[in-house]
Formats: structure tokens, C-alpha cells, sequence
């Protein structure tokens, strides 16, 4: 019954919280940050005049963006070269997952000797790094999935293997964080559904991970009350200010929760994430009733909780309706054949993967490689047993 308990750090929220950027880099005596950003958003008017309101207050700004969605690790050795010939201070990550985690990673790698590898998230490899090099992190969501600005890990591809490692560090968590929901209101439709899915797997694979942690538990189910008040609401009207904080709200939630532990939806996904480059949300909600099904034994009861604290039928059976009706409602594929040509698939490879995934261990029901590859057969086919 011993257990370590982590929760978020500073975090400043609501409306036009963008406006205190510069107090956030005075708070942390970043006198010369590195903006990170990907290369879609550093194209943005949103993205530019927070790039311009920065120029005005610093006497430098460098900026970095060279990257896009499923990052590599070449994208953070890159990242750091330029963080360290411009001698920064300090790290500014804004965007969505993957231009937080590069971020994140920038500024962990940027004094550290070892390769990235070296600090994945295995037992204690987190304490072979360099603490007192690691500088501080503003984190600025402009998605409402990945939670990545209340994680201390980065998903970082390591192009020479094709897998998906999650890098650890208790100082990879941001020293203050700015959620702000105007930067949300331009979201797509589409990237509000496989976002909010993204958010929704996180708190309820948290919710029903084995162990004990009740301040998980309450996070991640009051998240995912938050998702299913105001997904569709965001869906449908991406102006809804409401809608739009709720939800980057749940998404924080659901990193904060998921210390307590993932499963197989995460495992599924990290290697068609990495190997075909599909959206890290939209994989897991195609494979989450496929999880939900297998795992139905090992976390009913659990199912039956949310049901009640969700005003939903208490049974598994309305729980799995409710989510396949979500994701009708958000016009998500059923099947992983509907979003990529699965015939170029190798199963025995991509389960492997998915078998060796860290998320794997915190799955509610023991599971094989074998199993895995049912489920991903089940998802490429349809068939929800």
C-alpha cells in the first residue's frame, strides 16, 4: 500500500490568459526563451501576434518549429542545438501534443550528455538525468486531448525503430501553465472529436487502471462528466467559450489521472501512431469499445460507477452504447480499416509493439501478445464481441 501521489503544477486559466505570458516568463526569470510551436501553427495569425506581443518585451526571441504531429527524436536534437547555440533560459511550448512534448523535451535534453533513449520510462532511468540542467516550461494547450502541459513525459518516435518511447522526468512537468480557451475556438471539428477522444481515454483508462489512488479516480471521472457534457456542444459550436474550457479542463484531467495507470487503448495506438502516422486521439477512439469489450470482466463494476455518476443506464452495455452513439454523433470511424490501408499492416509486428508498450502494464485485465492482435483484428474488421 505504498504509493507516490504527483499533481499539476501553477496553472493560470480562462479567458485571454495569453495576455500574461510575459508576467509567467518574469515569474520564472526567463529572460531569453525558446518559443516552440509546430509548423502549422507558427503560420497562424493566433500564433504570429503572440509571436509579435513577445518581440515587443524581450530583446530577443527565438523560435523553434521545425516539427510536426508524431515527433522524432531528431526533431528534439535539433530543437536543442538551437536552444543551446542562442544560449535560452527557458522554454515556451505552445500547441497541441506533439508541439508540447517536443518542447517539454527540449528542455530536458538541452543539458543532459545521454541520448533521449536513455530516459525513457523505465523503473529509475529518470534519475540518471541532470536535474539541475533542466530549465523551466511554460506550457500553452491550443487542443484539449493530450493533456501533455500536466505530464512529466514526453511521446517522442525513435525514427531508427519505429516505436513510440515515452521519455520521463518529474521537471519535464511545465512550471506554470496557461489554459486559455480562445486558442481553442479555431479548432476544427474534426480535431475537437479526436482531441476530446484523446481526453476521454485518458480519464477512463485511469479510472479503471488496478491500484489505489481515490484522488485519480475522482479527477478522472469528473473529466469524463466534463467530455460528455460538452464534446458535441464544442463539436458543433467551436465558438462556445463554456464548451471550449470544459474541455481543456478535462484534458489536464485526464494527464493529471493517468499517473494511476493507461491500457491496451494506448498500447493499440502507439504503434499506428508511429508506424502510419494516424492522429494519436482518433486511434484511440476507434479502438477504445474494442478495449472496453475485452476488458469487460475486470472493470464492470467500475463501468457501472461512471454510469451512475453519468445519468446513464447502470450496465456495461449502456456505457459501450454511449460511446459508439459518441462517436457516431462525431463522425469517427468503427474501424481501423475506415482511416488507413490496413493490408499493409504486419500483426504480428505491430502487436509485439503494442505488447512492449509501457501502457500495457496498467491494463485491468492481464493480457498477451495474442490478445492484442485479436483486438487489433477485431478493429480492422468491426467486430465488437
Amino acid at each position: 500500500m505504498n504509493h507516490n501521489w504527483n499533481y499539476p503544477t501553477l496553472m493560470w486559466v480562462g479567458e485571454n490568459r495569453i495576455n500574461n505570458l510575459f508576467d509567467a516568463c518574469q515569474e520564472l526569470k526567463i529572460s531569453n526563451p525558446l518559443f516552440v510551436t509546430d509548423k502549422d501553427l507558427i503560420n497562424l495569425d493566433m500564433i504570429k501576434q503572440i509571436i509579435q506581443d513577445l518581440k515587443k518585451k524581450f530583446n530577443n526571441l527565438e523560435i523553434f518549429s521545425n516539427f510536426s504531429g508524431n515527433p522524432i527524436g531528431e526533431n528534439v536534437e535539433e530543437g536543442v542545438k538551437v536552444y543551446n547555440k542562442t544560449n535560452c533560459n527557458g522554454v515556451i511550448a505552445i500547441g497541441g501534443g506533439s508541439a508540447l512534448d517536443v518542447g517539454k523535451a527540449i528542455a530536458f535534453m538541452c543539458g543532459q550528455e545521454r541520448p533521449i533513449w536513455d530516459f525513457e520510462d523505465i523503473g529509475d532511468y529518470w534519475k540518471r538525468a541532470v536535474s539541475s540542467k533542466i530549465p523551466s516550461i511554460i506550457a500553452i494547450p491550443t487542443t484539449a486531448g493530450t493533456g501533455s502541459e500536466t505530464g512529466r513525459a514526453s511521446a517522442i518516435i525513435n525514427k531508427d525503430t519505429g516505436v513510440k518511447k515515452i521519455i520521463f522526468h518529474p521537471k519535464l512537468l511545465p512550471s506554470i501553465v496557461i489554459l486559455d480557451p480562445i486558442l481553442t475556438l479555431d479548432l476544427s471539428p474534426k480535431l475537437t472529436a479526436a482531441t476530446g477522444m484523446d481526453a476521454l481515454a485518458h480519464n477512463l483508462e485511469a479510472f479503471c487502471a488496478p491500484g489505489f489512488h481515490p484522488m485519480a479516480n475522482g479527477i478522472a471521472i469528473e473529466g469524463i462528466k466534463l467530455i460528455k457534457k460538452y464534446l458535441i456542444t464544442a463539436y458543433k459550436d467551436g465558438k462556445n467559450i463554456e464548451a471550449r474550457m470544459s474541455l481543456l479542463s478535462a484534458s489536464s484531467m485526464g494527464s493529471t489521472a493517468f499517473q494511476k495507470g493507461l491500457g491496451a487503448i494506448h498500447s493499440l495506438s502507439h504503434p499506428v501512431n508511429s508506424k502510419f502516422n494516424i492522429h494519436h486521439g482518433l486511434s484511440n477512439a476507434i479502438f477504445m469499445p474494442y478495449v472496453l469489450s475485452f476488458n469487460r470482466n475486470e472493470i464492470e463494476h467500475k463501468i457501472i460507477e461512471i454510469c451512475d455518476y453519468l445519468n446513464l443506464n447502470k450496465s456495461f452495455n449502456s456505457f459501450l452504447e454511449w460511446i459508439l452513439e459518441l462517436r457516431k454523433d462525431l463522425n469517427i470511424p468503427h474501424k481501423l480499416s475506415d482511416v488507413m490501408d490496413c493490408n499493409k499492416i504486419n500483426l504480428d509486428e505491430l502487436s509485439l509493439m503494442a505488447f512492449e508498450d509501457p501502457s500495457t502494464g496498467g491494463n485491468p485485465k492481464k493480457i498477451n501478445q495474442k490478445d492484442l492482435r485479436i483486438m487489433y483484428e477485431n478493429s480492422i474488421s468491426g467486430n465488437l464481441i
